[in-house]
Formats: C-alpha cells, sequence, structure tokens
C-alpha cells in the first residue's frame, strides 16, 4: 500500500500571505493545504497523514502559540515551522517551548523558508519510519513465549550459550534452538542483530520502569 504524499499545512488569517505562501510551494512541487484560522485546521487535523505545519502566531480566535499548545496536548509530532511579524523573544521561546522546529519573521526568506519546510518534512518521514519499526517490533515481541524472552533477555547481557543454559537449567544446544526461534519470529538473520534487538527491549523495559 503507497504511503500518502505529505502535506505542509499553512495556517494563515492574512488572505494574501496564505495564499502566496500556497503558491510558493506548490512551484516547489510540495502539497498544501491552507486554513484561515487555527480552528479550522483542527477541525481537518488527523496526526496520521504525514507533512508538516507552517503557522502564523497572531490571528483571530485562536492565536498560534494555543495551536501549539494544544497539538503538544494532544501528543502530536507534526513539524511546525513559525512565521510571524511578531519575532519578539519572549514569542520566540514560547514557540520553541510548544515544540515548534523553526522560526521566521516577516517578511520571510523564501528560500531559507523552502529548505526549513524540506527540512521538516524529512524529520517528519523519519520520526514515521522510526515509530513504524517500533510498532513492528512490539508486535513481533508479543509473538515470543515466556522461555523465549527469557534467553532474549540473557542475549542482551552478553552471556554465551553455556552460561544462559546453566542460568535457564537447559542444554547449550536447546539455547541454539531458541535463538533460532527468536531470529525468525524477530525477522533477522545475524546474531549481531538479535543482540541489538535484544538491547532494544531492556532499554525499553528499563524506560517503562524509570
Amino acid at each position: 500500500m503507497s504511503q500518502p504524499q505529505a502535506v505542509v499545512y499553512i495556517v494563515e488569517d492574512d488572505e494574501a500571505v496564505r495564499s502566496s505562501l500556497a503558491l510558493l510551494l506548490s512551484l516547489q512541487g510540495l502539497r498544501t493545504m491552507v486554513f484561515a484560522s487555527a480552528e479550522q485546521f483542527l477541525q481537518t487535523f488527523r496526526a496520521e497523514l504525514p507533512g508538516c505545519l507552517v503557522l502564523d502566531l497572531r490571528m483571530h480566535g485562536m492565536s498560534g502559540l494555543d495551536l501549539l499548545a494544544e497539538l503538544q496536548r494532544r501528543g502530536a509530532s507534526l513539524p511546525v515551522i513559525v512565521i510571524t511579524a511578531h519575532g519578539d523573544v519572549a514569542n520566540t521561546r514560547a514557540s520553541f517551548k510548544f515544540g515548534a522546529v523553526d522560526f521566521f519573521e516577516k517578511p520571510v526568506d523564501q528560500d531559507a523558508l523552502v529548505a526549513a519546510i524540506r527540512a521538516a518534512l524529512d524529520r517528519d518521514a523519519e520520526q514515521r519510519r522510526v515509530e513504524e519499526e517500533e510498532a513492528v517490533l512490539t508486535r513481533r515481541l508479543e509473538l515470543l513465549s515466556g522461555r523465549e524472552r527469557e534467553v532474549l533477555d540473557l542475549v542482551a547481557t552478553g552471556l554465551h550459550n553455556r552460561e544462559i543454559a546453566a542460568q535457564l537449567d537447559i542444554s547449550p544446544r536447546t539455547v541454539e534452538v531458541y535463538k533460532a526461534r527468536l531470529m525468525d519470529k524477530l525477522g533477522v538473520r545475524r546474531l549481531p542483530d538479535l543482540i541489538r534487538l535484544a538491547l532494544r527491549r531492556g532499554s525499553k523495559a528499563a524506560t517503562r520502569g524509570a
């Protein structure tokens, strides 16, 4: 199944600025959706769709900072680039505090803005790739038996087959069988890849327990 094309969402209440930004980005081959208010954007926004957000700060109704705070509250990872005519220290600091990845004062340098948008789209794509990898790993880990998880955890500690066998009161040959099963279920072909996944599992478990 093909992935949906990334969208650059433009939230700007100045129609002239909104239209010029959409034209600029479309000429760069980027897909855009424009919104005259933060409220209108929230009615359409779906966190599962790839893209980034170009956001004005001062707008009628819900402000850009309010929208940033709402996206943060929802746990949305959409990269946000702020553009504003009010680029004081307080607004800059607040924007980054609420998760913005870049900040531009109007009038915006078009080349710099396009470069920042492409970087934001790359960032979003990488984040989604990592999240999908984690989801696949989680699903595969759920297929493991209790004993297979024990072997995997001991592999992560760097123990050899004989040491794992002694810990679990099984034979080294049985440990080899469990390793082969683990590699098959986790979709890896080499022992170093199995060790890497075992370490990731241990790291995630430690993070949840912290």
